[in-house]
C-alpha cells in the first residue's frame, strides 16, 4: 500500500507528469545557466559591468532552477518531505529568485539601452551597488510572508511551496498588488521603453543586432498566466479553478531560466563570445558599436 496521499484532483500519472516537466525544465535550465555562469568565471576578457548583470541573472535563474528539481523530486515521491518549516524556506528560496531574476532583466535592458543609444560607459562602482541593492530587496519583499504579511504555503499538488494565493485576505492583496506593481509592471515598463529605444537607434543606423520585442514577450509569456492567476485570487474565489490548471502555470513560469540563458548569454553578443571561449579555447573577439551617423 501507497505510503502516501494523493493530493485531490490529481493522480498517479499526473503527479509523473508534473515532475517530469520540473526536471526536465529544472536539469536544462541549470545547464544552461551553469555555462554562462562557469564561463563569467573563467574567461577574464567577460568580467565586465554590463556581463556583470548577466552574470547575476544567470544566478538568480541557477537558484530558481534548483528549487524547480526540488518540487520535481518530490513529485516523485508523491508527497512533500521537507514538513513545514522546509516549505516556508522552499518558498522563501523560489521568491527570492523570481524576484531577483525579474529585477535583472530589467537591469540588462537599462543597461543595454546606455550600451546603443547613449553610448555612457557603465562602471563597476554603479554595476555593484545596483546589483546588492536588487539582491537586498529581493530578500526583503520575499522575508515579508515570514513575518505575517502574506503566508507561504503548499502549491495545489503539496510538492512544491509559494505563496498562498487561495486565502485572498487583506494582507495576501496587498501584498500581491505591491509585487505586481514592483516586480512586473514597473520591470515591463523599463523594458519597454528602453527596447522601443532600441528598436528606433536600429532602424535609424538601419542594423538591427538582436529582437527588441523577445525579452519582454518572453517575460510575459513566461510569468503572465501566472500573475494574472494570482491577481484574480485578489478579488475572487481561485479554488474555482482546476487544481491542474493552478498547479499547470507555475510549471510554465519556471521555463523561464531556460528562455533567459538563451537570450541573455547565448544571444548576447557581448556574452555569447566569451561562452565560445570558454567552451572551445578560441580568443574572445569584442563586438564593435558601429557608430551612429
Amino acid at each position: 500500500m501507497a505510503a502516501y496521499t494523493l493530493p485531490e484532483g490529481f493522480t498517479d500519472f499526473d503527479m509523473f507528469t508534473f515532475g517530469t516537466a520540473l526536471l526536465v525544465g529544472g536539469v536544462l535550465g541549470f545547464f544552461l545557466n551553469a555555462i554562462s555562469i562557469v564561463s563569467f568565471l573563467s574567461v577574464k576578457e567577460m568580467r565586465n559591468p554590463s556581463n556583470f548583470f548577466v552574470f547575476n541573472l544567470a544566478l538568480a535563474d541557477i537558484s530558481l532552477n534548483v528549487n524547480g528539481l526540488i518540487a520535481a523530486y518530490a513529485s516523485y515521491l508523491r508527497y512533500w518531505p521537507f514538513g513545514q518549516e522546509g516549505c516556508n524556506y522552499h518558498a522563501f528560496q523560489g521568491m527570492i529568485a523570481v524576484l531577483a531574476s525579474i529585477s535583472f532583466m530589467a537591469t540588462i535592458a537599462w543597461d543595454r539601452y546606455h550600451q546603443y543609444c547613449t553610448r555612457q560607459k557603465l562602471f563597476w562602482s554603479t554595476t555593484l551597488t545596483m546589483s546588492g541593492i536588487i539582491w537586498i530587496l529581493s530578500i526583503f519583499w520575499a522575508a515579508v510572508p515570514l513575518m505575517g504579511w502574506g503566508v507561504y504555503d503548499f502549491e495545489p499538488m503539496r510538492t512544491c511551496c509559494t505563496l498562498d494565493y487561495t486565502r485572498g485576505d487583506r494582507d495576501y492583496v496587498t501584498y500581491m498588488l505591491a509585487l505586481v506593481l514592483l516586480y512586473l509592471l514597473f520591470p515591463a515598463l523599463t523594458m519597454f521603453s528602453c527596447y522601443d529605444s532600441i528598436h528606433k537607434h536600429f532602424k535609424k543606423v538601419h542594423q538591427h543586432r538582436f529582437n527588441t520585442s523577445m525579452p519582454l514577450r518572453v517575460l510575459l509569456m513566461c510569468w503572465g498566466p501566472y500573475v494574472l492567476m494570482c491577481i484574480y485570487a485578489c478579488f475572487e474565489n481561485v479554488k474555482v479553478v482546476s487544481p491542474k490548471l493552478r498547479m499547470m502555470l507555475p510549471v510554465i513560469a519556471k521555463t523561464n531560466p531556460i528562455f533567459n540563458s538563451l537570450l541573455y548569454t547565448f544571444g548576447n553578443e557581448f556574452y555569447r563570445s566569451g561562452v565560445w571561449h570558454f567552451l572551445t579555447g578560441h580568443k574572445i573577439v569584442d563586438p564593435v558599436l558601429k557608430k551612429s551617423k
